[in-house]
């Protein structure tokens, strides 16, 4: 598995009408896209911090995991995951951490917003933390 760079820190809210200008009038940041992810229940919104990006992420379900997530964090947001960018495949990336006895949430790459492949690995087996994994297909 090759990581390029840090693809974008997700970043759990309960509300986007009320993120949004927090990020861009209080840190001048410029939401540049809005998107919902139906099969995943959320709707996300994007802002470019250099070469990084910051997803803000927005429960539409309460059975989704941002939902469950806020939930267990008290009913606020927080950093729910970081994703990286590989340059050589999801799928390839997939196998190479179960080869090593990592556990993935996602056993074959699927559609994220933005139209990136991504695969999540299971917190279980990254020392808590949520690890998506993400490539921009061709």
């Amino acid at each position: 598995m090759n990581i390029s760079h840090i693809e974008h820190i997700g970043i759990a809210v309960t509300s986007l009408e009320e993120a949004i200008p927090f990020y861009e009038n209080m840190l001048g940041f410029k939401c540049y896209a809005i998107e919902e992810v139906a099969d995943q229940k959320v709707k996300t919104a994007f802002f470019k911090v250099g070469q990084t990006k910051i997803e803000l992420l927005e429960a539409t379900a309460p059975e989704s995991a941002i939902a469950k997530f806020i939930e267990k964090n008290g009913g606020r947001g927080g950093i729910q995951h970081v994703a990286f960018a590989v340059s050589d495949g999801v799928g390839g990336a997939i196998e190479d951490v179960q080869a090593n006895g990592c556990r993935v949430i996602d056993e074959k790459p699927r559609r994220g917003a933005e139209g990136l492949n991504i695969a999540f690995l299971h917190p279980k087996s990254t020392c808590g933390a949520l690890i998506e994994l993400c490539e921009k297909p061709e």
